[in-house]
């Protein structure tokens, strides 16, 4: 068994990642972050002409590209260590940079544009690494911890600093702000600026920080172990499992993954200028497994994912399924296309008492909000044995924290709980958005 499938190693290298006969990112001074939570209606420019189109969860972020949020729209963007940008509604921001350094260090430059943006910066040992955020005609350089929220309007801006020490340059001078300490900006006066000596709240504070935590609670210390990267951990510490397959080591299982569930049932083919079409994958945990090591089918076991290799950027991992065929992408052009071959969001309902929710046994947990059930594993083997399982959602869940942006209504502030979950791909309202499902694609 293991011989054979060392051949089948040898004879598949790259399945996916052959399918794009350009360079890989992996090989070149160019970064992607990654796209790592989609609430309502969040938007995407990525440099291909056609503005802003519809984003999704898992779409990885390159230099020059923006975000942009709706009325009721949030989104996360995620860094290769694990720190994190959240934006609230009506926000933009921009990537002007993403570059690796020759020192090793990761240079990140954030434009925000209008709104509200969380900072959650992660610094390494060697502070090598160093995001920069401009809001207006001000300016701020991290390479040392820090949490907090800035904001930029038409008239003024401001910085509150949860944790950390943050200094601003702007055109009326330097300012440093401490922890729990608010600066304002006066944009009519020459970015005049105040500083009090408290932190000005915000309704979105609470969402901010129920996203850290679940980071927190769900990261782990030894994700070297399994990725060059930190982004991802979490999600994949808490929709599923390593165990030891003999015969074939270690592996990583989503819960809720059936005997008929493949890895490339539910995801986008999406465009990028210079590179071609990436594979982003529509599970809330689908990030690292497809940028990273191989799938491999096992019997009587399904579908798992192995650590190793490179890293592989916009390219895919190896798979090794025998006879399986992945999703292939478009021959041309530069639409984005939907991939629906199966699985489900779980079913809701709204009671006095909060949501009741049954998901069933090949959703890989499309649709479980993020950190929003704590025994996931446990109703993972009430699905494999009656089909789906059944579960309360705690009253102070808010609809969306999974991210799923596959046409979920996501919320539409803090404490809004939405009554269901559409199927993925069915409201793709963007432009140049086509959706594949049972093997046909079709215009939207």
């Amino acid at each position: 068994m293991r011989n054979r499938r060392l051949l089948t190693v040898l004879m598949l290298p790259a399945l996916i990642g052959g399918l794009l006969a350009l360079p890989s990112f992996a090989d070149s001074q160019a970064r992607i972050v990654r796209l790592s939570q989609v609430e309502g209606d969040v938007e995407i420019e990525r440099n291909t002409g056609k503005g802003f189109e519809r984003a999704f969860l898992n779409l990885p972020i390159t230099q020059g590209m923006k975000v942009k949020t709706g009325l009721d729209g949030r989104a996360e963007v995620e860094f290769e260590d694990g720190s994190a940008i959240r934006i609230t509604p009506n926000t933009v921001i921009s990537f002007p940079e993403l570059a690796l350094r020759d020192n090793g260090g990761k240079a990140s430059s954030v434009v925000l544009e209008q709104g509200t943006a969380y900072v959650n910066f992660l610094a390494n040992k060697d502070k090598s690494d160093q995001l920069t955020l401009t809001f207006g005609k001000a300016k701020l350089a991290l390479n040392e911890a820090a949490h907090l929220r800035v904001y930029l309007g038409d008239v003024d801006a401001s910085v509150a600093v949860f944790r950390g020490v943050v200094q601003v340059s702007g055109p009326s001078g330097d300012v440093e702000i401490g922890k729990s300490k608010t600066a304002s900006f006066d944009l009519a006066q020459n970015y005049k600026y105040e500083v009090a000596r408290n932190l000005e709240p915000d309704p979105y504070d609470a969402w901010d920080k129920q996203q850290s935590e679940y980071h927190d609670r769900y990261a782990t210390n030894n994700s070297g172990s399994y990725s060059p990267y930190a982004y991802g951990g979490s999600d994949l510490n808490y929709y599923g499992s390593f165990s030891n397959v003999p015969g074939y080591g270690m592996m990583w299982q989503p819960y809720f993954a059936g005997a008929g569930w493949d890895p490339f049932m539910n995801g986008v083919w999406s465009y990028y200028p210079g590179f071609g079409y990436a594979w982003t994958s529509g599970y809330p945990w689908g990030w690292t497994p497809y940028h990273y090591g191989s799938w491999t089918y096992v019997p009587a076991y399904g579908w798992g994912w192995q650590p190793g290799g490179s890293w592989a950027g916009l390219n895919q991992p190896n798979v090794n399924g025998g006879t399986f065929v992945p999703p292939k992408p478009p021959s041309s052009g530069n639409s984005t296309v939907v991939v629906n071959r199966g699985g489900s969001f779980p079913t809701t309902s709204n009671g006095f008492f909060g949501s009741r929710m049954t998901i069933g046994e090949n959703s890989a947990g499309l649709g479980v909000p993020r950190g929003s059930i704590r025994n996931l594993g446990s109703l993972s083997l009430q699905a494999q044995q009656h089909g789906t399982a059944t579960t309360h959602l705690p009253s102070s869940t808010v609809w969306g924290s999974g991210g799923t942006g596959w046409g979920n209504t996501g919320s539409r502030g803090p404490g809004y709980s939405s009554p269901g979950v559409r199927s993925p791909g069915m409201s793709t309202h963007s432009s140049g958005v086509h959706s594949s499902g049972g093997g046909h694609s079709s215009h939207r």
